[in-house]
């Protein structure tokens, strides 16, 4: 891995190079304070050290299932809010062509996303199109409460239930969640859903590295 380096010789023509050089050692304090998680907020820095500390065994797990769902549909629907569905769509939209969905030879599941919002319109025109398309869903919620996403998945599942099958749907429906409490917790361990753990360190909008993204991104 290479160090950054920051050039500020366009920058002295008018803050002077002393007065820059002068924050080094409060710049290199908080820095400090980063890794060693000893300042205000330290229980939610495990971002600090992603994606390093991912293991092997962690990546193996979310790709088998990736390639098991892979063959299975056309569509998956990320069903969260905020950093819940910002990182994946972020990557997502980077990484991809800008007219995937119009690639005849895309191998790929097209990623689409619910639970962002609460508009009626959106859900109906989604649940138009996913009733001509093979489709999973993953839903991503520490608590599994959130209004707009707990709304989606709600109405997303009983369609799925209703398409497939119930007990076909508990094999395409994925949850993001809690490692030990929470509604959609308690639900997963209820209908055997596959389940990945949103680390307790991880504030949303840095969880892109954490399965939150890595799992709709893998599928």
């Amino acid at each position: 891995m290479k160090n950054l380096k920051v050039d500020i010789s366009n920058v002295v023509d008018f803050v002077g190079k002393d007065k820059i050089l002068s924050l080094n050692n409060e710049v290199n304090s908080h820095i400090n304070a980063l890794y060693n998680k000893t300042g205000r907020g330290n229980d939610f820095l495990g971002w600090v050290k992603l994606p390093s500390e991912i293991s092997e065994n962690h990546l193996n797990q979310i790709e088998q299932m990736a390639s098991m769902l892979k063959p299975e549909i056309d569509v998956v629907v990320v069903t969260g809010i905020g950093g819940s569905y910002l990182g994946t769509r972020a990557v997502a939209e980077a990484l991809s062509h800008s007219f995937f969905h119009l690639n005849p030879e895309k191998k790929n599941p097209i990623i689409l996303f619910a639970g962002q919002n609460i508009s009626e319109d959106y859900m109906t025109e989604l649940l138009e199109i996913l009733d001509r398309k093979r489709y999973a869903i993953i839903v991503i919620s520490k608590s599994g409460t959130t209004t707009e996403p707990a709304i989606a998945f709600r109405i997303l599942k009983n369609h799925l239930e209703c398409k497939v099958g119930e007990k076909k749907a508990k094999e395409l429906i994925v949850a993001v969640t809690d490692s030990q409490k929470g509604a959609l917790k308690k639900l997963s361990e209820n209908e055997g859903y596959k389940t990945f753990v949103i680390p307790d360190d991880v504030g949303g909008r840095f969880s892109v590295l954490t399965p939150v993204g890595l799992v709709p991104l893998a599928v």
